[in-house]
């Protein structure tokens, strides 16, 4: 048997002790596939007195991730405490000593990925990501590799399992969002600070991830259009019912000649859809290719051992490329380095998509008349209505979906009407993506 590859490893929170437990409860399997044991020589973490749920030699736990860095007989840096800094110092350092490295901080890599990448090249070292996007789900290895040949068409994805939790509960059980939002933080679903994943920021960082696989292009998180869940209430989802449709967060990409859509929003889709049925904490990815046509990706988007099975994943295949005797088998981000330009994205106010409105009007005649009348001036078709009964005084609900219209019409159309003295409040928007609408 060869010589072992020496792993470092800094950040030892849930994710890192499901890759100890992984590496160890496994490590026959892994060596029977590898041809060499993988072995945790070091790990680094500011908490070294914590008890953990997997046994370690004294010597293997430091508090100072120089020791792991500046070690030569360490080959691959994993990178599992998340943030910006000291993560990005630490991985740009470990690449300048030559060692390739593993990591999940998709919240860096969608931010100073273009850097890393770049210092990568320069050293001419491996960074396996596959744990950043989707978790177990081998969305990245898929993009890279088994769809190679495809132009990417279409990606929908359900990428926040906290969001996606939050939606299931809500439709299955009829519960407010805060009410749920607060179930999923004692189940520990949701942190105790939910914003990046209920406005659909953690999902923003993925789908920057995944665009820059999917097209080979540099990515600006800040050209993403992003809207989150937190105004989603129980009265749209039992519309979206009635509609046959069900509400899921989507990051959304489609090819558009020389542009790239991009855009993450709560969306109604209708109930056969492929990805009307993922569920709880479930991430789930459909992707289009020209020649490869529909490809569904399924499964648990986070959790220990499903991100530490993709952590491993990546150990596996750098140490295969080392056995091999090569420093990088397949380009970073699926095209040759001299090929990445920047990307195109459409503007959110050029999309074109279906729509739902609700509007809580006055209870008096000619309301109806003047909102249509007000949506058609935009150029904007209605393809059904629903008006309620009474539910608060004075006002009813009046349900809206259109036809295929411009997001840009929609919202000049929306502010006029939000100025109407007989409709009360903001208007209510969620984005439909229909095929059966036209």
């Amino acid at each position: 048997m060869k010589k072992a590859i020496n792993v470092g490893l800094i950040g030892f929170g849930t994710v890192g002790t499901g890759v100890v437990k992984l590496l160890h409860d496994n490590a026959e399997l892994i060596k029977k596939r590898l041809g060499r044991n993988l072995v945790i020589k070091a790990i680094a973490d500011i908490d070294t007195k914590r008890k953990r749920s997997v046994s370690l030699r004294d010597e293997q736990l430091t508090g100072d991730a120089a020791v792991i860095l500046n070690d030569p007989d360490i080959s691959i840096v994993i990178e599992l405490m998340g943030g910006f800094e000291p993560a990005k110092s630490f991985i740009i350092e470990a690449m300048k000593n030559r060692k390739h490295v593993v990591t999940a901080n998709k919240a860096l890599l969608a931010t100073h990925g273009n850097e890393i990448f770049r210092v990568a090249d320069e050293e001419k070292v491996n960074i396996g990501f596959e744990a950043s996007v989707g978790g177990t789900i081998p969305i990245i290895k898929t993009l890279k590799e088994s769809l190679a040949a495809n132009n990417i068409k279409s990606i929908w994805g359900i990428m926040n399992g906290t969001s996606n939790y939050i939606l299931s509960k809500m439709t299955e059980e009829n519960k407010p969002f805060h009410d749920v939002l607060r179930e999923a933080q004692e189940l520990g679903h949701a942190e105790a600070d939910p914003t990046y994943d209920i406005e659909g920021i953690d999902t923003a960082h993925k789908l920057a991830i995944i665009l820059a696989l999917s097209y080979g292009k540099n990515v600006c998180l800040d050209d993403i259009y992003c809207e989150g869940i937190s105004g989603i209430n129980r009265q749209d989802i039992e519309f979206a019912r009635e509609l046959d449709y069900v509400v899921k967060l989507l990051a959304i990409e489609i090819q558009r000649d020389a542009q790239i859509e991009a855009r993450i929003h709560p969306t109604m889709i209708p109930l056969d859809h492929i990805l009307a049925s993922v569920n709880g904490n479930y991430n789930a990815f459909h992707v289009v290719g020209d020649a490869s046509d529909s490809v569904f990706l399924y499964g648990q988007g986070s959790g220990m051992m499903p991100t530490a099975s993709a952590v491993v994943s990546d150990l596996i295949d750098i140490s295969r490329d080392m056995e091999k005797g090569i420093w990088r088998r397949v380009p970073l981000r699926s095209y040759c380095k001299n090929e990445i330009d920047d990307i195109q994205l459409l503007p959110m106010e050029e999309v074109i998509t279906n729509y739902y409105f609700r509007f809580s009007a006055v209870d008096r005649p000619g309301v109806l008349s003047k909102i249509s009348g007000i949506l058609g001036a935009h150029n904007i078709s209605i393809a059904s209505v629903i008006q309620k009964g009474r539910k608060t005084e004075g006002t009813v609900p009046i349900v809206m979906t259109t036809h295929r219209a411009r997001e840009s019409n929609v919202q000049k159309a929306l502010d006029e009407i939000n100025k109407l003295d007989m409709v009360q409040g903001r208007t209510v928007l969620i984005r439909i993506e229909d095929p059966r609408l036209t």
